[in-house]
Parts: structure tokens; C-alpha cells; sequence
């Protein structure tokens, strides 16, 4: 039986103009991880990301600690939703910048209301799928390692979104669960699902075996 091992992307660039960029230390993570892997003696078979940048960027990273040249295929049913969007269909006022305590909690007491009312179906935010569209999107990339790589270890680095989505599909979760899972999984972080033919079994979840040294307690990250 293979592994599937999803990791979500090293820290970005939130608050800035563009988020889709990763950080000084969202490299290091993403390098750190490859480097755990290589020296845990793990080699994947294949290799799935999203299409944004963050994606990109961090397994790039990875593939430079694991001394690996990867070809993923890149699937678009991957990609983050847009949270930008999503505040916007039910907050029309301009946001002050999140570069408070209190203002980072307010804009993720404002998404976490946002994606409950379009997982519901009640909002429709600008330029998005539906709920049901995204979930397709990430349901077809488990199916192709499902059908494609069982009994391979299978990469797949995508966004918080896409993984707790994957989680809520394996286990059936609740919407409001899924939200909260979303809301924990930390930059670089591992979730594993074991591969069959017939289904995905979760094994782990948000896991950071590549930072559980002393010396890298400080580059926990989560947005």
C-alpha cells in the first residue's frame, strides 16, 4: 500500500500586495522538509501540485533538500480559493490591513463566516466556483492517485483549502469541521493518506517531523 503526502505550502507573504510569493522562511521550510525526506530515505513515484506560485515555489524547495529534478503534474483543481473573494461577498467595506492581534482575528472571524455561507450555497463570491466545483476539483485529483498510484508514495503540495478538503472528503466531515481543519494546518505541514485501489485512509494530519528540533521551534508558521 503507497502513501499520499499532502503537504501545504511554506509561509507566504500575507498582508503584502501579493500573497502569492513565499518568504524567507517559507523556503527554509520547504528546503528543511526535502532534507528530513532525504534523510529518512523517502523517494516518491509521483508528484501533483497546484498552479499558483506558492505551490511551485515550495517544491522547489523540497526538490532541492531531497536532491530530486521533479516533473509534477499540475492540476488546477488544486489551487487555494480566494480569500479576498470570499471576505468581500458578505463585508463590502474596505479592510484596514491585518497587522494587529486583534485585526488578524477579525479577518479570519470574517473567512471562517465567508466559507460557511458559500460552502452552503448562500454567497457567490466574485470570480470563484461553487463550493461543490472546488470540492470536485480536489475530489479528482484524490481519484487520479487513487486509480494512477496505488501502491506508490505519491507528493502532493497544494494550500490549506484544498488539504482540509481532502481530509473532510476521506473522512466525511462536517462543513463546520472542515473549516476548523483549514484553519490549524501549518506552512509546510504533512498529511498522509494511505492509497488503495478502492479508497484514501487518513494516517496523519498537520504534522511537522522536519521541525521538531529545538532549533527550528521558531519556524512554525501558519499563514
Amino acid at each position: 500500500m503507497g502513501t499520499l503526502y499532502l503537504v501545504r505550502h511554506g509561509q507566504a507573504s500575507f498582508g503584502a500586495d501579493d500573497y502569492d510569493q513565499l518568504s524567507p522562511r517559507g523556503r527554509e521550510q520547504a528546503v528543511r522538509l526535502g532534507e528530513h525526506w532525504r534523510a529518512q530515505g523517502l523517494a516518491f513515484d509521483a508528484v501533483l501540485t497546484g498552479t499558483l506560485r506558492r505551490h511551485a515555489q515550495t517544491l522547489e524547495g523540497i526538490a532541492e533538500g531531497l536532491q530530486i529534478t521533479p516533473e509534477p503534474l499540475q492540476l488546477p483543481g488544486l489551487n487555494e480559493y480566494d480569500s479576498l473573494a470570499l471576505i468581500r461577498a458578505i463585508h463590502t467595506q474596505p479592510l484596514a490591513k491585518p497587522d494587529t492581534p486583534e485585526l488578524y482575528r477579525a479577518h479570519f472571524r470574517l473567512l471562517c463566516d465567508a466559507l460557511a455561507q458559500w460552502m452552503a450555497g448562500v454567497i457567490s463570491p466574485q470570480g470563484m466556483p461553487s463550493w461543490d466545483e472546488f470540492a470536485g476539483g480536489v475530489r479528482a485529483a484524490l481519484d487520479h492517485v487513487r486509480h494512477h498510484h496505488a501502491g506508490h508514495n505519491v507528493l502532493l503540495v497544494s494550500s490549506g483549502g484544498p488539504i482540509s478538503a481532502a481530509v473532510g472528503e476521506v473522512l466525511g466531515t462536517a462543513p463546520e469541521v472542515t473549516i476548523a481543519l483549514n484553519m490549524r494546518i501549518r506552512n509546510s505541514a504533512v498529511t498522509e493518506f494511505s492509497i488503495s485501489p478502492k479508497r484514501l485512509m487518513l494516517q496523519t494530519f498537520n504534522t511537522l517531523p522536519h521541525l521538531n528540533g529545538r532549533e527550528h521551534a521558531d519556524w512554525v508558521t501558519h499563514a
